[in-house]
């Protein structure tokens, strides 16, 4: 797949795009892309995602913390496997914000060459969202591509959304979240130092560090898979509160014990887990007896559900 870092930097010819954010590129997502692939590839033509950096809503409503739900090479290469062909991952600020459906669709024409417009149900561009589909069709009509509509895609009663799915992360609810992202929700991150204090009790840890802009699921112990170098390991996660060192307030710890795992420190790599279950809420215990009796209950929990998974 070619990256291209704005619209400008591409050079494509006929072009059969979408537009969107495509955070967490969820079910509703693949349902566009997978007729935008199919289509475009039946004519020989490339399919080509336009996305933004940073998300619009960043820029329209200010910065956000816990809002992604991929990173941006985890969206890439979910993009890939769907047979995306071109990502151009766009500027987004307020001269983007301000551009006319008009002036943007022109860009569309010069750099894409763009034939064939795939929308979602709500789709709307341009500076105060006028470019909506009426808007568009008429802009077809006169400067030459076709629009197609995708309709919304309904799961358990309601559209499948990525705000929707950010709802049920914060919830802790990851098992329903997977159900509308069509895989298991994932988070990466690099394994740093902590202090400790699983090892000190035989049951090692992997700190991974996550980068605030990520959806993290609520306090609690989960049910994952680790993976790291094309190896995967089932893995009992606790995300949790700890004081920091600087100045005591209160920061988001993730940490995984990997099961059957015998290695050597990842210190320094990326490490991914996918998140199946939510096992229960974060507790506090009278004692180290008692915490380890828990965590063995946990661990036993977790290798039961790991086997459907």
């Amino acid at each position: 797949m070619q990256h291209f870092a704005s619209l400008q930097a591409a050079h494509i010819q006929n072009a059969w795009l979408t537009i969107g954010a495509f955070d967490g590129v969820h079910l509703g997502h693949q349902q566009i892309l997978k007729q935008l692939t199919a289509g475009a590839h039946a004519k020989g033509a490339p399919a080509v995602v336009l996305t933004f950096d940073p998300h619009p809503e960043e820029v329209l409503r200010g910065p956000r913390s816990r809002f992604y739900l991929n990173t941006p090479q985890q969206q890439a290469e979910q993009l890939a496997a769907l047979g995306v062909d071109v990502l151009v991952r766009h500027p987004f600020n307020r001269e983007t914000a301000a551009t006319s459906a008009r002036d943007f669709v022109q860009l569309l024409k010069e750099h894409l060459g763009l034939e064939e417009l795939w929308v979602g149900h709500d789709f709307a561009l341009g500076r105060n969202r006028e470019g909506d589909f009426a808007a568009l069709q008429t802009l077809g009509a006169e400067l030459g591509f076709s629009l197609h509509p995708v309709p919304a895609l309904e799961l358990d009663g309601a559209p499948v959304s990525s705000s929707r799915i950010r709802g049920l992360i914060a919830e802790g609810d990851v098992a329903a979240a997977a159900r509308l992202l069509g895989r298991p929700f994932a988070l990466a991150g690099e394994v740093v130092a902590g202090a400790q204090r699983g090892r000190s009790i035989g049951i090692p840890t992997a700190n991974v560090a996550v980068d605030d802009k990520l959806a993290l699921p609520a306090n609690g112990v989960y049910v994952t898979r680790a993976r790291l170098g094309g190896q995967a390991w089932g893995a009992v996660t606790n995300i949790g509160l700890r004081p920091t060192f600087e100045d005591g307030t209160l920061a988001s710890v993730v940490e995984a014990h990997l099961l059957d795992y015998a290695g050597g420190e990842f210190y320094g790599q990326q490490l991914q887990l996918d998140f199946f279950a939510r096992l229960r809420a974060e507790q506090r215990f009278e004692g180290v007896e008692a915490l380890l009796a828990q965590i063995q209950r946990d661990i036993a929990a977790a290798r039961e559900l790991l086997t459907n998974h």
